[in-house]
């Protein structure tokens, strides 16, 4: 049997092009979809959180202890292959209530609020000592009832 030279030309055009889609880069995006024009619409003194809802939509998330704050985020991150996806943009809308219901401020942020957080070693460091393994599993044999010591009491009369 013998392999014909077009397939042979074709097998390798299909190969170039699964390596080189490989390296395409893939774009990710989440959250809120940025929209300059209405993002300007939402003005402090002037709009409420009724009109903010209508303008914007349901915030992402709200504050935390009062509802005051609302947020909006958007991102958009990319990747090669297996990468993990590092963000392209970033973009956080706060939007600030007073105790009326109306915007007392508009504030955006983008990715130079982003924080990296690196790991060292997977592990947490602690302050203390460093006990090894067997000191860590042996190392309380005898201390519960040593002399001493006094026994817990039960305080609480039935």
């Amino acid at each position: 049997m013998t392999i014909r030279q077009g397939s042979t030309a074709a097998l390798a055009i299909i190969a170039a092009a699964a390596l080189i889609g490989g390296c395409t880069p893939i774009r990710d995006k989440q959250g809120f979809i940025i929209d300059d024009q209405l993002i300007a619409a939402v003005q402090p003194g002037v709009d409420n959180r009724d009109s903010v809802l209508t303008t914007l939509g349901r915030p992402n998330f709200t504050g935390q202890f009062d509802q005051l704050d609302w947020y909006y985020v958007s991102r958009t991150t990319s990747n090669f292959g297996f990468q993990t996806p590092r963000p392209v943009e970033h973009t956080v809308l706060h939007v600030r209530f007073d105790e009326a219901g109306n915007v007392a401020a508009v504030n955006r942020t983008g990715l130079d609020k982003v924080a990296s957080i690196n790991p060292v070693n997977d592990k947490t460091p602690t302050i203390g000592s460093k006990r090894g393994f067997f000191e860590e599993l042996f190392g309380n044999i005898g201390a519960v009832g040593a002399p001493g010591q006094s026994a817990p009491t039960n305080d609480n009369p039935r």
